[in-house]
């Protein structure tokens, strides 16, 4: 059986991954001044750093089930026999939800979706993994699997220049309680059950990066592990941050992916973000 794995430009897959691995991305949509443009086709990190640093209003919105219902169809008549849809998490955007209504329309036998709780390239390895599974032949149930399992085991840190653009888009929720008016620290901020929360607030980003190194040590734990490195606007730093986690993590025998964020994820977190995602090997 052939199964297609479809996820969408939140995963932020490093250039080249998608088609490589036989993935298919749905662009989510950011609207900046009112003119919507998609994310990671015609918006890319560059011009969306320009327009934050030009105090432009930048909105996102999730795809249309239209444009997920179009995806689907374009798998299965390419010969797929059915679809695995893997989201970011649906506590951050109503995409999980565009997508469901899309494979009620196509034909939900057919169409698996999956919430991965997560964003980013904890998304991104969910849909690899799945993608691997299902060059192997495996069935959509098997695929799923995969693609659950691969972002239960993935942990998402990352840290902000500031909390105001997370704060303007409403996706802080109780960080915003915690850590009050107080933008003049670095919050440190993860993943967890869906939503972004606060582990804790330094004072420079040079301490932040340092507390990202020593999270990642732990959450990676002894086995194996693949990793990732986001950023926007920051390639020394991410490019440093990378080189250090490998020095420290042993265990990531393939090195360290790095990969600039794109347009929906960055609206949200601002220039300047600092992420690590570290996958923990099956059984871990």
């Amino acid at each position: 059986m052939s199964v297609a794995v479809v996820t969408d430009s939140t995963a932020h897959l490093p250039e080249g991954f998608a088609e490589r691995h036989a993935v298919r991305v749905v662009p989510l949509h950011v609207l900046v001044d009112g003119v919507s443009s998609l994310d990671g086709v015609a918006m890319g990190p560059a011009a969306l750093a320009e327009a934050l640093g030009e105090h432009k209003i930048i909105t996102t919105s999730r795809p249309t089930p239209a444009e997920f219902a179009a995806e689907f169809r374009a798998a299965l008549d390419a010969g797929s026999d059915a679809v695995v849809s893997i989201h970011l998490s649906s506590e951050l955007s109503g995409t999980w939800e565009a997508a469901v209504i899309a494979a009620e329309e196509v034909g939900s036998d057919r169409i698996r979706v999956v919430d991965s709780r997560t964003t980013a390239m904890g998304l991104g390895f969910s849909a690899l993994h799945a993608a691997a599974v299902a060059a192997s032949g495996a069935g959509p149930a098997e695929v799923e699997a995969a693609a659950v399992d691969a972002a239960r085991r993935s942990s998402t840190l990352f840290v902000v220049e500031t909390l105001e653009h997370l704060r303007r888009g409403g996706r802080i929720g109780s960080a915003a309680a915690l850590f009050g008016t107080a933008l003049a620290v670095k919050p440190v901020l993860h993943m967890s059950e869906g939503r972004i929360l606060p582990l804790e607030k330094v004072r420079t980003m040079n301490r932040a990066m340092d507390r990202l190194v020593e999270l990642s040590v732990r959450a990676a734990g002894t086995g194996p592990v693949e990793l990732a490195v986001h950023h926007l606007a920051s390639p020394e730093r991410a490019v440093e941050l990378a080189n250090r986690l490998e020095e420290a993590i042993p265990g990531c025998g393939g090195g360290c992916v790095v990969s600039e964020i794109g347009a929906v994820i960055g609206a949200h977190t601002g220039p300047g973000v600092l992420g690590v995602v570290v996958q923990r090997a099956a059984g871990e």
